[in-house]
């Protein structure tokens, strides 16, 4: 294997790109990534960057001396528009055609949008400092979603002093991932702090004043931001052979036909820990996952070995610091094993099936949690590990 192509420049690619020169790979390496900038942080985007506590060059994931060291045929500012597996080529928006004998395909996603025009997105970098630019003091910012993304930027914006309307179709924000109780506690913090949340709106299109809603009400605002989920970016696949299917489809080696692997936001592989196919839209996975995919890339078939991670993830929003370990969603029981969600600060433990599938912890030490994830990753079962503890609090 004397020619590996990698395709997305960001945290999963690059995690990818390390590990093959660190696993002893010296051959041509080429690394494509459709924006112009070199491999950079996102989660900062919606908080330290977007705040202005930090600058656009701290998001830097290596310095230049660093990427020069990999003796990358570094292809940046050009997209992959075509893939053709017999051939092993991958094409780019620049014509050229790029051979391969290795590809690890970590495209990452894109945002959804919604009808109309002038919206906000935050994706990239580019995205982050165009709106920090206009969240001026006494602006009206309108944020579609109150997802994670929506919640951290709503969160930014209110601390710099703009009139905050966040607007989520469900009942609850995040019930669907975190649960009903959970979701109550993390809207009480926007409330709290007179953010206009409203909740079981839909939202048509944007307009030159706002947002309008299924109702025909229009939402007055100077700045409208989308955070609505995302799409992977996989359009660049089509008619390629590869399986796609939200994201591209792999097996728990994170394989998608030989000597192809995926990484990162883009790649649905099947998680061997969980029984299920999942693709996580984290920054941890994405680093994780590009290194194993390198790695079962390099390895004999016999060799490799699953990606089966304990997934993680964080937020920050206001004074709550959020950390969650394991597959939260589709979940059959929550359980408040220590704090109080009323103080928010707490342990909350996820039932899926018959075992520990998750943890989620709002202002608690790490250790607290940290005991939760080698449970997750053992497999323990709810009774006789939850039950255990006693004071449980079933939400």
């Amino acid at each position: 294997m004397r020619r590996i192509v990698v395709v997305g420049a960001s945290a999963a690619g690059l995690a990818a790109a390390e590990t093959l020169r660190r696993e002893g790979y010296d051959g041509t390496l080429t690394l494509v990534g459709d924006e112009p900038l070199p491999p950079y942080d996102r989660p900062s985007l919606s908080k330290q960057l977007l705040a202005a506590e930090w600058e656009a060059e701290r998001l830097a994931l290596r310095t230049p001396a660093d990427l020069t060291a990999l003796g990358l045929d570094l292809r940046l500012g050009v997209a992959a528009t075509g893939l053709e597996l017999a051939k092993r080529i991958v094409e780019l928006a620049d014509g050229c055609q790029v051979p391969y004998d290795g590809l690890v395909v970590a495209t990452g996603v894109r945002p959804r949008r919604l009808p109309g025009e002038g919206a906000h997105v935050l994706r990239t970098l580019d995205d982050a400092l165009t709106l920090r630019d206009r969240l001026t003091p006494g602006r009206r910012l309108v944020v579609v979603g109150a997802g994670f993304l929506g919640a951290e930027a709503a969160a930014v914006a209110w601390r710099l002093g703009a009139h905050v309307t966040l607007l989520e179709p469900a009942p609850v924000p995040l019930a669907h991932a975190v649960g009903t109780a959970v979701g109550e506690v993390l809207t009480r913090a926007h409330l709290d702090r007179g953010v206009d949340l409203r909740c079981g709106v839909t939202v048509t299109e944007v307009t030159e004043d706002g947002v309008r809603l299924a109702d025909g009400e229009v939402v007055d605002a100077d700045e409208v931001l989308v955070a609505v989920g995302s799409l992977p970016n996989t359009e660049w696949l089509d008619g390629s052979g590869l399986t796609v299917g939200d994201g591209v489809v792999c097996d728990q080696y994170c394989e998608a036909a030989p000597n192809v692997y995926a990484a990162g936001d883009v790649a649905r592989w099947y998680n061997p820990l969980f029984d299920t196919s999942m693709r996580i839209e984290h920054r941890t996975n994405a680093a994780e996952q590009g290194m194993a995919a390198a790695r079962n890339l390099l390895a004999a078939p016999e060799a490799r070995r699953p990606f089966a991670p304990v997934p993680y993830f964080w937020s920050d929003q206001y004074d709550m610091k959020i950390q969650a370990y394991g597959f939260l969603r589709g979940h059959d029981e929550v359980a408040v094993v220590d704090g109080d969600l009323a103080e928010r600060r707490f342990v909350a433990v996820y039932r899926t099936g018959d075992r520990v599938g998750g943890a989620l912890a709002v202002n608690m030490p790490p250790k607290a949690i940290r005991t939760w994830r080698q449970a997750i990753a053992a497999g323990a079962p709810w009774r006789g590990t939850v039950s255990a503890e006693g004071h449980e609090a079933r939400v």
